[in-house]
């Protein structure tokens, strides 16, 4: 059997995120290891925590999620991330590109959107 892909939560909103946990949980081969609320402590956990993807916020309280990618690619750079917002204009897209994101889904998508951009990241990074 295959290990679950190990999700990291990097989100502000008590209800999204509790929400996304649910959610994801309830897809084979997902697990929701951990979930913080700053981006300024998304890379320690995600080292922590073993994460395989994480879904970080763009617009976090403290640090944004473009400067929360780069500071998580570099403390584990076997991790993917996939940023999440509720929009995001052009700049912001090349923004968390530039940083290393693998993708970036709109709060607005279906979940079975969000499902498939994980498990795209995870396959992306593993054959990286």
């Amino acid at each position: 059997m295959e290990q679950p892909i190990r999700i990291l939560l990097v989100e502000d909103n008590d209800i999204y995120r509790s929400s996304l946990e649910l959610l994801l949980g309830m897809y084979e081969g997902l697990a929701v290891v951990g979930s913080v609320i700053e981006g300024t402590a998304a890379a320690a956990a995600a080292v922590r925590l073993r994460a395989d993807v994480v879904l970080i916020d763009l617009r976090l309280p403290s640090g944004d999620g473009v400067e929360a990618t780069a500071a998580v690619l570099a403390a584990r750079p076997e991790a993917a991330v996939v940023c999440l917002t509720a929009e995001a204009t052009d700049a912001d897209r090349a923004a968390v590109r530039a940083a290393g994101a693998v993708g970036l889904v709109e709060k607005g998508q279906p979940i079975e959107d969000l499902v498939a951009g994980v498990k795209r990241a995870a396959k992306e990074r593993a054959g990286a």
